[in-house]
C-alpha cells in the first residue's frame, strides 16, 4: 500500500483547538498585565503629587490647590498621564489627588485616590 503524504483533517482541527486554548488562557492575562502597566503610571503620579505638595507646604504653610502650579514649582505630576486624568482637590491643611481613567480599556480599573495622610484607595489595586 502506498501511504499519502500531507495532513489530515482530524490534525488540522487538534492544532487549531490547542491553540484556541492557549488563546483563551494567555489574552485575558495579557489585557490584565496591561492594564496593571497603565495603572503603574498613574500610581507614580499621584505619589509624584504627594511628595510636591509636602514641598509645597514645607515651603508656604498650606498644601496647594493648583496642579499647574504644583507642576511648574515643585515638579508635581502633569493633569494627564498615560490613560488617567489627573485632578486636585485641596484645602489649606489637607489635600486629595485622584487618578480618573480617561481610556475604554482603563475604565474598568476605576479612580485612584491618595491624600496628604498617604491614604491610598482603593488599596487592591494599590498593592497590587
Amino acid at each position: 500500500m502506498k501511504r499519502d503524504k500531507g495532513i489530515t483533517l482530524i490534525e488540522l482541527l487538534v492544532v487549531i483547538v490547542i491553540i484556541g486554548i492557549l488563546a483563551a488562557i494567555a489574552i485575558p492575562a495579557y489585557t490584565n498585565y496591561m492594564q496593571r502597566a497603565r495603572r503603574a503610571d498613574a500610581k507614580t503620579a499621584l505619589e509624584q503629587m504627594r511628595a510636591s505638595q509636602e514641598m509645597w507646604r514645607a515651603e508656604k504653610g498650606t498644601y496647594s490647590n493648583n496642579l499647574t502650579a504644583l507642576q511648574n514649582t515643585m515638579s508635581g505630576p502633569a493633569a494627564t498621564v498615560g490613560d488617567y486624568n489627573i485632578t486636585l482637590k485641596a484645602a489649606a491643611t489637607t489635600f486629595t489627588g485622584t487618578a480618573t481613567p480617561t481610556t475604554s480599556r482603563q475604565l474598568s480599573d476605576g479612580a485612584l485616590t491618595i491624600d496628604q495622610n498617604g491614604t491610598k484607595l482603593p488599596a487592591e489595586k494599590w498593592a497590587k
